[in-house]
């Protein structure tokens, strides 16, 4: 088939479409009256790496003085069955100026359809469009007019607009016509406002106009009126509804020769083009997901733009035939077919170039087959590894992005707690946001609302903090800071009328700066050290190590240990003493603000009632003074530990002995004899050891010998000549283990030293007594008592005492009735005792007794793994 003049190309899934005018062969001395509209269907072959013929068809049309012409071919959709198909619009001339217009529609079969015809008493233009329906629309005398399969008749809307510069889909409008027009001032704007009117400084303005609804739109949505005097065409990228509110992203070229990225009416990017009189863009995403800008030129040249980081200009070719974007290799992604104007070859397709500007790059006039062989199955295996690999590394940056969103929102919501914090410490009340900037907040954090969206909340965060600061006037003896090491420890001295209400107490500071970069929130550990009038440590650490299994059966939100429950028989040691809270944290971070002040908050649980159940204990946060903290007083050492020898003495005040301790970490030995005494351990804490004890607190000795053991703390304990227990207070493993092997070069060869969990085997013994007998007492009380059954109100088949059954006598059972009557007796016993298993209760008395029992075995629990 010999070309014509007339030649179209479009890509359709993947295809190119070649659509030609041509006059069939006829016999000589006949007279042609049909004229031919071929089409020709060309797909991309792997293997040779060229374009082949895959299917062809042919629409014939009656001429009779008439001429033929192709105006334009597009892809659009068939508003009956909402397919997308290739749409041909063709003009037929006639003499007395009458034109007529044919709409064509090609499926897949090859068959074209006519879906309408008109005539026009003049030659359409200017700014002719197909869009969905199929429609045409087209400009003329500065009108714009369309027609529709729907309805076939030419329609004129109401507007002036002296170019169309878009026309597509918009979500929520339907058919929008993007365009310019002279600037029309509204009846509000002045002769006196026309100089600060933008439209009317340049004399035309942008527009927006729905073909369905009739309806205008502000053209500022899409880009500022300045921009209407040399915008020639817009590619809309993106579009969208959110809050009633039109966001558009598009891309512009204009007459100075620029391209431009506009993102909801402003103007976010610019390129300068290589060529002169930019004529048409569109978009293609290539398989690393670039967005490309494809402009063609007056001239036939093309370029490609690239947004990334910014806009620029990536490939240029000169004598382009035609440029289309689709999936023509079938990889998932749309690369660019380039057609090239070639007068020495009159084949279609001949020269071109297929290219994603990335791993996929073919051309023609190379001989794949031949000569690469063997790189032919490599270059096919790179291109699916490489789109592969990049589909991974998509994937991980978006998990990465998502994991920093989630550290800033985590960020945002820690610093808004701090905030609120601090306003709790000052007493100050925290103005919570109102349910309409949460909502805001939440849609666009994607967080979600913890509690209802009301304006007012019942439970405000003022009301809490008048509740949190209703303390006892005077709960507090001292508080103490002291700098140990790399260390400093906060402590506070508390009343012993106050401390005996109180359960779970811990300290926390709290930096009075403001710094938006770091959390207010100083990390630390707390300790609770409490001691009789003689100064001899009774408890351990708060935070010390639980068997783990025992840690998910109830979490009772209280350390507190057995001494609270057996306060007379587990120490022969008073409890008259007063009781500190010591908090430990790394001094280092602080020392960085050069000047640092902190608040020192109490939280503990308080309780009416040393009896009183644990739900109905109440939190309390306590505000208990600020600590001042400077690099020139730690260099002064005015926080420093003071341990001096004084008369066989150890001078080191109550607060610098529980800022040794609270460092230091409690290990207990029990070494037994059972040859020769242990008077040698003695000699070797007061000789060896250079150990002094505290002046207060004879049982607590101090080590003076130089090296790492300094500082140690001491506690010998000896029940008689045969057994005691050695209590160390090390900063570090390697002490410890420098200090028992120190010990082991005195003792007698027969010792057996065993490490004890806490306190001694005795008395943890007699508390695992107790233990068990609270647990035994437990478990009878609640299911088995009687008192029990009348609270709990459960459903017994007997009633206490009764019998179940008497043994049948031998009369009963010497007649057939008396048979059947004992087996209907027996019947009813069976049927008694069933229902006596199908016991119920109610959910708040279960849990009421399952915390009661889970009290009493946790304690238990805790007393046997001591002593494992």
């Amino acid at each position: 088939m010999p070309l014509g003049e007339q030649e179209q190309f479009l890509s359709y899934n993947g295809e190119v479409l070649i659509f030609q005018l041509s006059k069939p062969k006829c016999v000589e001395g006949a007279a042609d009256k049909t004229m031919n509209l071929c089409v020709r269907r060309m797909g991309f072959n792997r293997d040779t790496k060229l374009f082949v013929q895959k299917s062809s068809g042919v629409f014939s049309m009656h001429t009779s003085h008439l001429k033929n012409e192709i105006i334009c071919c597009s892809c659009t959709t068939d508003s009956r069955t909402g397919i997308i198909l290739p749409c041909i619009l063709m003009k037929k001339k006639k003499r007395n100026n009458v034109v007529k217009y044919l709409l064509l529609l090609l499926h897949s079969s090859n068959q074209f359809e006519q879906s309408f015809h008109f005539k026009l008493d003049y030659e359409m233009k200017e700014d002719i469009r197909l869009f969905t329906g199929p429609s045409v629309l087209w400009r003329h005398a500065n009108k714009l007019f369309y027609i529709s399969s729907d309805t076939c008749t030419v329609r004129s809307a109401p507007v002036q607009l002296s170019s169309v510069v878009w026309t597509g889909e918009i979500e929520n409008e339907g058919t929008v016509v993007l365009g310019t027009r002279t600037a029309c001032l509204t009846d509000s704007e002045d002769e006196h406002e026309l100089s600060t009117s933008d439209r009317a400084i340049w004399g035309s303005e942008f527009f927006g106009y729905v073909l369905e609804t009739q309806k205008m739109l502000t053209g500022t949505c899409f880009m500022p009126h300045a921009y209407s005097r040399v915008v020639t065409s817009v590619y809309v990228c993106k579009n969208k509804m959110l809050k009633k509110q039109l966001q558009i992203s598009l891309v512009a070229i204009t007459r100075k020769n620029q391209l431009i990225w506009f993102q909801d009416g402003l103007p976010k990017g610019v390129c300068e083009l290589p060529y002169e009189k930019p004529c048409s863009v569109e978009t293609a995403v290539t398989s690393s997901n670039d967005l490309l800008f494809i402009v063609s030129f007056a001239s036939g040249n093309i370029c490609v733009v690239q947004r990334r980081d910014s806009l620029q200009v990536v490939s240029t070719w000169q004598k382009v035939k035609s440029v289309l974007v689709d999936d023509f290799i079938g990889s998932g992604s749309e690369q660019l077919l380039v057609l090239f104007k070639d007068d020495s070859n009159t084949d279609v397709l001949s020269t071109f170039k297929l290219t994603d500007l990335g791993a996929v790059s073919y051309a023609s006039g190379v001989n794949y087959k031949h000569d690469v062989p063997a790189a032919e199955g490599l270059q096919e295996n790179g291109l699916l590894t490489v789109q592969a690999l990049e589909r991974r590394l998509q994937a991980g940056c978006t998990s990465v992005q998502e994991l920093q969103r989630h550290l800033r929102l985590k960020k945002k919501v820690i610093l808004g707690s701090c905030r609120a914090l601090i306003d709790l410490v000052e007493e100050r009340t925290h103005i919570l946001p109102t349910a309409k900037e949460v909502k805001c907040r939440s849609e666009r954090e994607g967080l979600v609302s913890l509690w209802d969206d009301v304006e007012n909340p019942p439970h405000s965060l003022s009301k809490e903090t008048s509740l949190a600061s209703k303390v006892p006037e005077c709960f507090t003896e001292k508080l103490w800071q002291r700098v140990v090491g790399d260390s400093l420890v906060v402590g506070v001295k508390l009343t012993e009328s106050f401390y005996l209400s109180l359960s779970d107490v811990s300290l926390s500071l709290v930096m009075d700066q403001d710094c938006p970069l770091i959390s207010p929130i100083i990390e630390c550990r707390n300790k609770i050290i409490k001691l009789n009038k003689a100064f001899s440590e009774l408890s351990v650490s708060s935070c010390q190590i639980e068997p783990p299994p025992k840690k998910i059966k109830l979490d009772l939100h209280s350390k507190s240990n057995l001494r609270k429950e057996f306060p007379k028989r587990c120490s022969n040691v008073q409890l008259d003493g007063a009781k500190t809270v010591v908090a430990v944290t790394s001094l280092s971070p602080l020392l960085a603000f050069h000047h640092v002040c902190c608040v020192v908050l109490l939280h503990a649980k308080k309780q009416k009632h040393r009896t009183e159940s644990l739900q109905e204990s109440k939190k309390i946060t306590v505000l208990c003074g600020k600590i001042l903290l400077s690099l020139e007083d730690i260099s002064k050492g005015k926080y420093s530990v003071k341990m001096l020898k004084d008369n066989s003495y150890c001078t080191g005040s109550v607060e610098d002995i529980l800022a040794v301790l609270a460092v230091s970490v409690r290990f207990s030995f029990q070494i037994v004899s059972s040859d020769w005494t242990l008077t040698p351990v003695n000699s070797w804490l007061l000789g060896e050891m250079e150990c002094t004890p505290f002046k207060e607190c004879h049982d607590n000795i101090f080590c003076h010998k130089e090296g790492n053991m300094y500082g140690t703390v001491f506690n010998w304990t000896l029940k008689n000549p045969l057994e005691g227990v050695l209590t160390l207070y090390c900063r570090s493993l390697t002490v410890l283990f420098q200090c028992l092997h120190s010990l082991s070069r005195v003792l007698p060869p027969s010792c057996d030293v065993k490490l004890l969990r806490s306190g001694s085997r005795g008395a943890l013994t007699e508390q695992l007594a107790l233990a068990l007998e609270k647990e035994m007492l437990t478990l009878r009380s609640s299911f088995f008592s009687k008192d029990s059954k009348a609270e709990t109100n459960l459903t017994w088949g007997n009633e206490p005492g009764q019998k179940i059954s008497d043994a049948p006598s031998a009369s009963l059972l010497d007649s057939e009735g008396g048979v059947q009557q004992f087996r209907k007796k027996l019947q009813n016993e069976r049927e008694e005792s069933v229902r006596s298993l199908n016991q119920t209760m109610k959910g708040a008395l279960y849990q009421e007794i399952a915390l009661k029992l889970a009290e009493a075995q946790l304690s238990s629990d805790m007393i046997v793994w001591r002593l494992s």
